[in-house]
């Protein structure tokens, strides 16, 4: 059912886990089909004993993905018009992630939804804070 302008209002929200448990093979993936290889992704030796993290992290455009695909299960396939957003901290293989979006403004004479964007992990730590605009129906 296509989201309603009539039936938003600013400050509502909806949230949905977009990551129960990040696998590792999840990340390599997502390096195989965006094309970024880079090792602090994929190699644990580079990660932790060259760069000192404490382990390989997810790329942030894969949490952009993943909070993007809750966005058009909101507001509906072919619907977002604008979406983007700032990395605000490392994701971790294990972590789980809850996106929430919220209405931020109704431009009823063109039929548009501002919304903003945050991804937290299982800590309540933000990861990424971005907005989005869609259009919606009457």
């Amino acid at each position: 059912m296509p989201l309603r302008l009539a039936d938003l209002l600013v400050g509502a929200s909806r949230s949905a886990v977009i990551v129960d448990d990040l696998t590792r093979t999840q990340i390599v993936q997502y390096a195989g089909a965006s094309g970024d290889y880079n090792p602090l992704h994929s190699d644990e030796i580079f990660a932790t004993q060259v760069a000192g993290y404490p382990t390989i992290f997810a790329h942030g455009m894969l949490t952009m993905g993943m909070a993007g695909h809750m966005l058009t299960d909101y507001v509906g396939a072919g619907r977002l018009i604008t979406f983007g957003g700032r990395f605000k901290a490392q994701v971790w293989p294990g972590d789980r992630l809850t996106a929430t979006a919220t209405v931020q403004e109704l431009v009823v004479d063109e039929q548009v939804v501002s919304l903003a964007v945050v991804v937290h992990n299982q800590d309540v730590r933000e990861v990424f804070a971005g907005y989005a605009t869609a259009r919606v129906d009457p």
